[in-house]
């Protein structure tokens, strides 16, 4: 992953460099990581942009986006952006 500026960075999918935009970011002090959605804007069965949710460790000092693995942590993500959804409607 490079990162562009604070509204975009670059992925490798399939081989090859896709350009994302950022759309939101938030830290969680119960989990020391800082959250990052984008997307790649491709479009999902559902025929919306998918939207990808990942993690950098504070602590750890990572530049690399991690995948979310734990339950507790995906019912977090999915609590902030129902609050998202919330304030932007």
């Amino acid at each position: 992953m490079e990162i562009v500026n604070d509204e975009k960075f670059v992925i490798e999918k399939d081989g090859k460099e896709v350009e994302c935009d950022i759309l939101f970011t938030f830290e969680s002090d119960d989990t020391n990581k800082i959250y990052v959605g984008y997307t790649d804007h491709s479009i999902g069965n559902n025929g919306r942009k998918n939207i990808f949710v990942g993690a950098y460790d504070r602590l750890l000092g990572k530049e690399s986006l991690e995948e979310i693995k734990t339950e507790e942590e995906m019912k977090m993500v999915q609590e902030v952006l129902e609050q998202i959804d919330r304030e932007t409607n």
